[in-house]
Parts: structure tokens; C-alpha cells; sequence
């Protein structure tokens, strides 16, 4: 019988739509934005793919909101090895790692943990010190979610840690929260993690080359007037924002109109009170990964999604690397109604067609 232990992160990903860009030491503020707990839902939807995949497998983990309740809303009867000393908001990275080490110590086949990077580095430097191999597969509900230890979904990640049976060596990455939200990216390598070997693992962020200026061109010449384009991260994105006359935020996403720039770095409701009767997202898959919504733009809601239409730009170059796109809007509906075939301005008028899967 597979023994899979499981650790929620409960505040991971909080301060995605409210425009934190993280919530690491930024739980009371992203609560005073009106942000709601992601990961246990993320959390629930991994274990319940996880019972359906084999519903034999043996569950343990840490009390109350780190995993207990999810499991048994999930329909396992968990093993509880522990429990954090508080609830959403009171529990921090001591008890990760204080439930990664409950865990070892019941020589679980899996460790299977649900939040972003700075949870990822919890538990793999964790592993470390324990000097312990379990290999570790992350749910995907942080901000940032660069790392190649994650899953490309809380589904996947279920079913993966059911049916797993090689590993290989995987990279975390971890960025600056603080540097983050100020439009600057400061990652470093934090530590190497034994992994599954799946299909539907995502890989390490890696940044796209060639030159984009010519996309950039081609998209500000397109512009309709009375139409309100929201534009996302990232330094394509940024090199539309130029040609249309201004500077982008870095990291985060900006509303433009008619030649004024109606929002800047936007919270999901900010974005949603700016919309007009006709509206264009405008982002850039994620280098190495393929990710079109759902990693560093969470402000990019299903809410605001389905108010607009999509344009997707990118180069040729990070095309030809990454084969297929990919979405994790937090929506199961929304995301099938993304998948299938989807044009991508790769340069002044050329359009390609790639899967997103």
C-alpha cells in the first residue's frame, strides 16, 4: 500500500489576485484586500484525484487546516501525525517543516505538499537536514510557482501521486518577495528535490530570447479605440506597454485605454472595475513552462477572464521550446474552454496556432 503524506500550505497563493504578488509576510495585508484562502481547494482537488486514482492509498499528515480536513473532505481517513498551533493566518513555515519531519519519520513513499516556492524550499531544505530521499511533488498554489517540482495541476498532481514509480533530480528556485513586488527578480537556486517522474510536471521557469519588437509593433498598430486592453507580466508584454507610450509594471498587471493608463500593478477588483464593454487580456506564456494564466498572474481572475478576449504573444524562439501551452485559472470549466488551438502573435502581422493542453 502507497503511503503519501500531505502538508498544506493553508495562505499559499492569498496574495495572488489582490496584486501582492506573494504572501509571504503579507498575510494581514493580502486579508485587508479581501483575499480568500486558495490552497485549500487546490489542496482538496489534488487528494480527490488522488482517492479516485486509488482510493487504497494511505493518507497521513498535520491536523486541522495543513491537511486533515481536505484529506477527509477528500473521502480518505487520514493518519495524523501532528497539528500546527494555529489556524489560517497563525500557522508559518515552522510548522511545514515541523510536519515534513512527522512525516519522514513514518517512512511515507511521497510527500505531497500544496503551496508555492517558499514552501517548496521548506520542505526539500527540511528533507535535507533529516537526510532524507522521500521524493516530493508540489500542488500548485502559491504566486510564484517556478520551481520544476510542481505538478501543472492540483488534478495532476493527484493522480501522479498515485502512479508514480521512478524519480529523478528536480531544481527549486525561489525569488525575493520583497524585490518581487517592486518590479525586480531576484531568484536563486535554494536546493535540489528527488521528484516523480511524470508527464504533468512543469519545468523550471527559463526566460525567452529573440526579439519581440516587431510583435510589440504589430500589437500597439492593432489597437481599437474604446477598447480597454489589460496587460500582463512580463518583458514582452512590457514591450507592447512601450510602443503604446508607457512603462509597464514588471511583475504585475496594467490597464490601458485610449491612451491613459486607467490602473497600474492591479488588484483582481481594480482590473475588474476598469473594464469596458470591450476588452483585450494581453500576456505572454511563461518561459520553460508554457503557463498562459495561473503562475504570476493570479490578478488575471476567471472573473476578469471571461469579460475579455485573449491575445497571446510571444517569440518564435520560446514557441519552438515550449510545444504546448498551458492554463490553471483556479476554474476547471474555464480552463477546458481555453484548451484546444490557440493563435500567438510571434512577430508585426505573423500568427501561429499552438495546443494548449
Amino acid at each position: 500500500m502507497r503511503r503519501v503524506g500531505v502538508v498544506v500550505n493553508p495562505i499559499a497563493g492569498m496574495g495572488g489576485r489582490v496584486g501582492l504578488k506573494g504572501t509571504d509576510d503579507a498575510y494581514a495585508e493580502a486579508r485587508s484586500r479581501g483575499a480568500e484562502p486558495r490552497a485549500p481547494d487546490r489542496a482538496r482537488r489534488a487528494l480527490r484525484a488522488l482517492h479516485d486514482a486509488d482510493p487504497t492509498v494511505e493518507v497521513l499528515t498535520y491536523g486541522g487546516v495543513m491537511g486533515e480536513t481536505v484529506a477527509r473532505d477528500a473521502g480518505f481517513d487520514p493518519v495524523v501525525v501532528g497539528a500546527p498551533d494555529g489556524g489560517i493566518g497563525e500557522t508559518d513555515a515552522a510548522d511545514t517543516r515541523a510536519a515534513v519531519r512527522a512525516l519522514t519519520e513514518r517512512d511515507v513513499d511521497l510527500l505531497l505538499f500544496v503551496g508555492g516556492d517558499g514552501t517548496a524550499v521548506d520542505v526539500a531544505e527540511t528533507l535535507n537536514e533529516c537526510d532524507d530521499d522521500t521524493p516530493m511533488l508540489g500542488v500548485p498554489a502559491g504566486v510564484k510557482v517556478f520551481s520544476g517540482v510542481f505538478a501543472v495541476t492540483p488534478g495532476a498532481a493527484g493522480h501522479a501521486a498515485a502512479t508514480f514509480d521512478r524519480t529523478e533530480t528536480a531544481e527549486i528556485n525561489d525569488v525575493d518577495e520583497t524585490a518581487y513586488r517592486e518590479g525586480q527578480v531576484r531568484s536563486e537556486l535554494r536546493a535540489l528535490a528527488t521528484v516523480p517522474i511524470v508527464e504533468e510536471r512543469q519545468a523550471s521557469k527559463q526566460l525567452g530570447g529573440g526579439s519581440v519588437a516587431g510583435l510589440a509593433e504589430g500589437m500597439a498598430e492593432d489597437v481599437e479605440p474604446g477598447t480597454t486592453y489589460v496587460l500582463g507580466p512580463g518583458s514582452t508584454v512590457g514591450a507592447v506597454a512601450e510602443h503604446l507610450g508607457f512603462d509597464a509594471t514588471p511583475l504585475g498587471v496594467d490597464v490601458w485605454r485610449d491612451g491613459d493608463v486607467l490602473v497600474r500593478d492591479g488588484s483582481e477588483a481594480e482590473i475588474l472595475a476598469a473594464l469596458g464593454d470591450d476588452n483585450v487580456i494581453v500576456v505572454s506564456p511563461i518561459g520553460g513552462q508554457g503557463f498562459v494564466f495561473g503562475r504570476g498572474n493570479q490578478q488575471l481572475s476567471p472573473a476578469v477572464i471571461r469579460r475579455a478576449d485573449l491575445a497571446v504573444v510571444a517569440s518564435r524562439s520560446k514557441l519552438d521550446d515550449l510545444g504546448v501551452l498551458r492554463v490553471d485559472t483556479g476554474d476547471p470549466d474555464l480552463d477546458e474552454s481555453l484548451r484546444g488551438w490557440m493563435r500567438v502573435r510571434v512577430g508585426r502581422v505573423e500568427q501561429r496556432l499552438i495546443e494548449v493542453v
